[in-house]
């Protein structure tokens, strides 16, 4: 609620303290003046109100509010306050504003005015308490200091805010502990589970505070005990502060006597968050929860509260051995009401998919629609029933081939409209299947078909690898005439597998996640009306199968009746190809990575996208949303919904949306919107433990597309399949971190744990890090992922290694950052990674140390690891200084589009090239006056020496 007495930004405000008090008899205005000027500061005088109302009206008390919260500053006054108000019934009060500098206590100057006898004295006397003018600087400093500090980001406060809020709460006392204690307590277990920070400091007043730990294995008794045995030390900056007023005086005396109405320790909250408690002796206590709106939001203090009073309630009537780890937070009710803030019980308004098989409904709209264009790949179409009949003739060579429901078969084909059809097929059989691309290395391929425990595999693939026991098979060969005696599959379930994706695993192996065909469903109904996905939608199929946002781009499209378009390698490879094909093919739904993306506004800016685009679905991986600027001034959002999706191939493809507008993309919003209709998420500590709003944690995702498991890996599988508090069936632990915002929406603030997004792949580094120190002679080794800021195309991974026998580079006094060049060894380190490694996990430099530098803990310190060096150094090999000119300068451009040292047989796409830094290198080739080529060529002749042989002989048959 607002609170208007804080609209006042000052330091006077919050150094002032105030008491309002009832004088019942004396209360003689020319003796309490006396009594002011004799015992008070300079200056100061006792101001006196007829009010032409009872005591009890609403303009006695609007009067005596307003003077409450009106502050005395020593800087333009005395500092001291006094205001007599007498009511027309013959009551009075008394009301005294005095700033800490003046009197420490406002009753100081009451207790003076009312009891002290107003006898002459020889000039003013300084109220007991007082102090000179160099305090109240002082004073104004340390508020200064308070205000300096940077605001938590957990407190979801508007930064710039002069206003304040206060919320009023009410804490019962329980047992003997007094209520200072307790609300000390609180209070501090509340900052240590927000902030993951067990040592708490407590402002009590401008330059003091309590200082304890809220952590640890500590009973609650032991914590309380901890708390009550902390004094008050000179603080830094605390950002929140706590208040108990003492039992309200009264005041007695010859002739006089005053109760006291209202005591404020503060006019204005002194820290960011100023918890005030009045203890009046009673045990059902009232306070009220004062925070400055630029550091603590209206929301966030309401949870904030709500966690101090449940806490405060459980600390006081919990048993002095219960461990402080088990205190609650929340209350159920608090529980219900953020399960439904992270979605929970929201349904989409038009389920129908979720219980059918994939291939049932693409079977429905080829009954329905047996006409349309299902699936278009350069030149050729398919409708959708000649997709069904096609599928179901690969299904029936399957079946003979003795695939049967439950098994998995392997599927390792380039992105084609063939592709489309044996997987369409696979499903046909009741069997799962597992998309492999065919660029993974030999290694990888082989893992992966004998964890998976393939039997047959899908390919035109010459160079897969050869296991005992396991069949390739062709497509061609497959669309062959089926045998006889092969009868489709008894019933099947939407509970079954539809396929196992394989994901990278931090211990340098890659995991399979086993997603059922219900889940695909779930995901349409979520999304269908929302996006207005239809039979009139035309979608591209731009990933790798072994991507999963390939199952959104196929199955979205093909259960909703849309037409798909398969991109051509060299059209996702070539933006502005690709482009022209938006246009030709008059695509309307598109599906990107931001990196894609960004290749993409790279083209629109020479040549605009065509308008058929209506929705672009952003996932794979973090979106900058402020590069969206210059997209939207070109398609505005009431033509093309840009929509930020996260999600994770365990929860099936996609968990939130969020709709990106030129307000995101303003503030650089990292949100990444509400949870899908049936999916729900959860924000929880390392002890999962629920978190309010604003406070960063692990996200956890449950609901309708939890895939369930891993594939053969049980232990794997109860580690990050854990049971859901608030519905049935487990719920994920993402590895995110992130946090709920106050009105439901999601924001991804990246990695817990050493995983990151690369081009839309789900990276684990550890696994890179595994296969390094695989290396011979690899003692050490470290990979971090490096990123331009807003420049999506320039991310790559750089590994560094320490080798064995003195093989790594020296460095300057130890220093792991002063290496001069790779040393010999680092190709064959990476030569090695890749034999196994898919080459978007390949790092794109490798780079020889000493020793990795480690932080005090013992960990590797990123931040200390240099440059990356490649290639042959800084000074040129004899056979560099041979090379030709075109050699030497096109080596020049390389180095300044990629940002450091290339060697010349280096590949452009090994070193973290793609195509829109091939883009530029064309641009700056041309800008350098040097022969310019197709792209294409680029792909063919990937080192400077082929691109700089290529060159030259273009030149000399021209």
């Amino acid at each position: 609620m607002t609170d208007d007495r804080f609209t006042d930004p000052s330091a006077a405000g919050r150094l002032c303290r105030a008491v309002a008090l009832r004088v019942h008899t004396g209360a003689d205005p020319e003796r309490l003046g006396r009594a002011l000027a004799l015992l008070g500061p300079a200056g100061a005088r006792l101001w006196v109100e007829d009010v032409p109302d009872g005591a009890e009206s609403p303009a006695a008390a609007l009067l005596r509010e307003r003077e409450l919260s009106r502050p005395a500053d020593p800087a333009t006054g005395p500092g001291l306050r006094a205001v007599l108000l007498r009511y027309a019934d013959g009551a009075a009060d008394l009301v005294v504003v005095a700033h800490r500098a003046v009197a420490a206590d406002p009753y100081e100057p009451a207790r003076a005015l009312l009891l002290e006898p107003a006898a002459p004295a020889a000039g003013p006397a300084p109220v007991p308490g007082s102090a000179s003018g160099g305090a109240a600087a002082g004073l104004r400093e340390q508020v200064a200091r308070l205000d300096r500090e940077p605001a938590p980001a957990w407190g979801l406060g508007e930064p710039g805010a002069t206003t304040a809020g206060a919320r009023p709460f009410t804490l019962t006392v329980h047992g003997d502990v007094p209520v200072a204690v307790t609300a000390a307590a609180a209070l501090g277990l509340v900052l240590a589970r927000c902030t993951v920070d067990p040592e708490v400091e407590l402002g009590v007043d401008p330059g003091h505070s309590l200082t304890f730990t809220a952590g640890g294995a500590a009973t609650v008794g032991e914590y309380l005990a901890r708390v009550r045995d902390t004094g008050p030390a000179p603080c830094r900056a605390p950002v929140a502060g706590l208040y108990v007023t003492e039992p309200a005086e009264v005041l007695t005396g010859e002739g006089v006597k005053a109760e006291t109405l209202s005591a404020r320790p503060f006019l204005a909250p002194l820290h960011p968050l100023s918890v005030h408690v009045a203890d009046d002796g009673s045990t059902v206590l009232s306070g009220v929860c004062h925070h400055r709106r630029s550091v603590f939001g209206d929301a966030a203090a309401e949870w904030l509260t709500g966690m101090l009073v449940t806490a405060h309630r459980a600390l006081v009537t919990a048993g002095p051995d219960t461990p402080l780890a088990d205190v609650p937070l929340f209350d159920d009710e608090q529980r219900h009401r953020l399960a439904v803030l992270g979605g929970l019980g929201r349904t989409p308004s038009a389920p129908g998919a979720a219980g059918e098989r994939i291939e049932r409904t693409v079977r429905a709209w080829a009954e329905r629609t047996p006409d349309a264009t299902a699936v278009s790949d350069e030149g050729r179409a398919l409708t959708y029933r000649q997709l069904d009949e096609r599928a179901e003739r690969i299904a029936g060579s399957l079946r003979a081939l003795g695939v049967a429901p439950a098994d998995r078969v392997g599927v390792c084909l380039d992105r084609t409209a063939d592709l489309v059809v044996v997987l369409l097929g696979v499903l046909k059989t009741g069997a799962a299947y597992v998309p492999m691309d065919p660029a993974y290395p030999a290694d990888r391929l082989a893992y992966m078909t004998e964890d998976a425990e393939l039997s047959l595999v899908v390919t035109e693939s010459e160079a897969f690898p050869s296991l005992e026991g396991v069949r390739t098979v062709s497509p061609g060969s497959l669309a062959a005439e089926v045998p006889e005696g092969t009868p489709a599959p008894g019933p099947l379930s939407a509970d079954d597998a539809a396929y196992v994706i394989y994901t990278s695993g931090s211990t340098g192996r890659p995991k399979g996640v086993v997603v059922p065909h219900r889940n695909v469903g779930a995901l349409m109904d979520a999304t269908r009306e929302d996006f207005g996905l239809g039979a009139q939608d035309v979608w591209t199929l731009f990933h790798s199968s072994a991507f999963d946002f390939s199952v959104w781009e196929i199955w979205g499209c093909l259960t909703t009746g849309g037409r798909l378009v398969v991109v051509p390698y060299w059209a996702s490879r070539d933006p502005q190809r690709f482009a022209r094909l938006l246009g030709d093919e008059r695509v309307t739904v598109l599906s990107q990575t931001p990196s894609a993306f960004a290749q993409l506004m790279e083209a629109d800016r020479a040549e605009p996208v065509a308008d058929s685009v209506r929705l672009v679905v952003f996932g794979g991986e973090p979106l900058d949303t402020r590069p969206l600027r210059s997209w939207l001034d070109r398609h505005p959002a009431s033509r093309c919904r840009l929509v930020n999706m996260f999600g994770i191939t365990e929860t099936t493809v996609h968990v939130t949306a969020q709709t990106v507008t030129r307000r995101e993309a303003l503030t650089g919003s990292r949100s990444v919107g509400h949870p899908l209709p049936g999916w729900h998420v959860s924000v929880l500590d390392p002890e999962g433990r629920e978190l309010p709003p604003g406070v960063a944690g692990e996200i956890h995702v449950g609901g309708a597309g939890v895939a369930g498991q891993y594939l053969n890996r049980p232990e794997l599988t109860a580690q990050r399949f854990v049971p859901d508090p608030h519905a049935p069936g487990p719920m994920y632990r993402s590895g995110d971190r992130g946090r709920l915002l106050p009105d439901g929406r999601l924001e991804h603030l990246g990695r817990l744990d050493n995983q990151v997004k690369l081009r839309g792949f789900r990276i684990e580094l550890d696994e890179i890090r595994a296969r390094l120190l695989d290396a011979p002679g690899v003692a050490a080794a470290a990979v971090v992922l490096r990123r331009k800021p807003g420049d999506a195309a320039g991310a790559r991974l750089d590994a560094y290694v320490v080798l064995r026998g003195g093989d790594g580079v020296p460095g300057g006094d130890g220093d792991p950052g002063g290496g001069t060049a790779a040393p010999a060894g680092t190709e064959e380190v990476r030569r090695h990674a890749a034999r196994f490694l898919p080459e978007h996990m390949v790092p794109s430099t490798v780079t020889a140390l000493p020793a990795l530098p480690l932080t005090p803990n013992g960990k590797i310190d990123t931040a200390r690891l240099p440059e990356p060096l490649t290639g042959g150094g800084p000074d040129a090999s004899p056979a560099d200084e041979e090379a030709g000119d075109l050699e030497t300068r096109l080596r020049a451009v390389w180095e300044k589009v990629f940002g450091f040292r290339v060697g010349p047989d280096d590949d452009f796409f090994a070193l973290g090239g793609n195509s829109l830094l091939a883009v530029r290198l064309l641009a700056a080739l041309r800008d350098a006056a040097m022969p310019v080529f197709p792209l294409p060529q680029l792909y063919l002749h990937r080192t400077v020496r082929a691109l700089a042989a290529f060159l030259d002989k273009a030149e000399a048959r021209a």
